[in-house]
């Protein structure tokens, strides 16, 4: 008879646990426990950074037990202006941003951008590892995060017809991003023809000709097959091109704080895997276009130094009026003067 009510006992409990965790009221507390992170990529997902970003997904489920989803949204349409408003509506959590277009949250970022400032890896390299810790503070005191932060290559022009000095470029009409407001000026200061064009209007404006000539990363002009319209390459790096995965501190403070070193360890993972590989991904890129019919023009010594000799003239003047921030270009001057002297 005991162990008769024994079992009963069982049943009816199990039956009261079966009934409960199937009740409505029971899977919305559990869907309530799952974070979802929604990060906005103006990339494709064939591309290195968006086959990244999907990897970075799954890494983040499996470190969480599925507590926290990272949606990667490819291709995310708008501008990177549009991807700071919708971080403060909430209605994304983190994305995709670069260098360029980040003078809202930390003006002292766009320094790096300026065109022929820095000109290799190596000079980056030293910048970077004396800057790295100012620019993480003044991102944190805006309300965001710096998940990762990642060379990208560099920078190059991309036109219709061939491209060898400053000049050649004023003939033709210049697609500039106009969240990318500093390097726009300075542009437009050079006495450049200025078309604005989103990311994601450079497609439909080369081939309808608004455009001829633009200013963009070769692994994303490969991912995008814009090389079939503008089939010209100049051969000089214009200004590094860094990437990096922003998310608004908000959304940070929801991922339960066992999570958060796992999570940005991920990130900054992936992020030198992709900077690793980064360099071999841009000459292959370039190897694949010129092989589909890119023309790469190089300059000779005398036309590059026509594009230094610009800087010289009006980057000074634009740094004077605070286009871009005065206290990091000297202080990127001073470390690239200290490098080049080999101190």
């Amino acid at each position: 008879m005991k162990k008769i009510t024994s079992l009963k006992l069982f049943l009816v409990a199990l039956g009261f646990i079966v009934f409960n965790t199937a009740s409505p009221a029971f899977l919305h507390a559990q869907r309530q426990r799952t974070i979802t992170v929604n990060l906005a990529s103006a990339l494709p997902r064939n591309s290195p950074w968006g086959r990244t970003l999907d990897r970075i997904a799954a890494d983040w489920i499996r470190a969480t037990n599925g507590e926290v989803t990272l949606h990667i949204l490819h291709q995310y349409p708008g501008s990177e202006g549009d991807y700071l408003m919708k971080l403060r509506q909430d209605k994304i959590q983190a994305a995709i941003f670069t260098s360029l277009a980040l003078n809202s949250i930390a003006p002292e970022i766009t320094a790096l951008s300026i065109p022929f400032l820095i000109q290799n890896n190596d000079e980056m390299d030293a910048v970077l590892n004396e800057v790295r810790p100012l620019l993480n503070s003044r991102i944190e005191q805006e309300g965001y995060v710096n998940m990762v932060w990642v060379k990208a290559g560099w920078v190059k022009i991309f036109s219709r017809s061939p491209v060898y000095t400053p000049d050649d470029l004023r003939r033709l009409k210049l697609g500039t991003n106009p969240d990318e407001q500093e390097l726009t000026d300075a542009f437009r200061s050079m006495g450049f023809n200025l078309v604005p064009a989103t990311y994601t209007d450079i497609p439909q404006k080369l081939n309808s000709g608004m455009i001829d000539a633009v200013y963009y990363s070769p692994v994303a002009i490969s991912a995008y097959q814009l090389y079939r319209v503008a089939k010209n390459m100049n051969s000089v790096n214009l200004a590094p091109f860094m990437g990096g995965i922003l998310m608004s501190k908000n959304a940070w403070a929801r991922i339960p704080e066992k999570y958060r070193a796992p999570l940005r360890e991920i990130c900054l993972k992936a992020g030198e895997d992709i900077e690793n590989s980064f360099q071999k991904s841009e000459d292959d890129a370039v190897i694949a276009m010129r092989q589909d019919g890119l023309i790469v023009n190089v300059p000779s010594p005398a036309q590059e130094q026509e594009w230094y000799r610009d800087l010289q003239r009006y980057i000074p003047d634009l740094v004077n009026r605070n286009v871009f921030n005065k206290n990091m270009y000297d202080r990127i001057q001073v470390i690239l003067q200290n490098y080049r002297q080999g101190r």
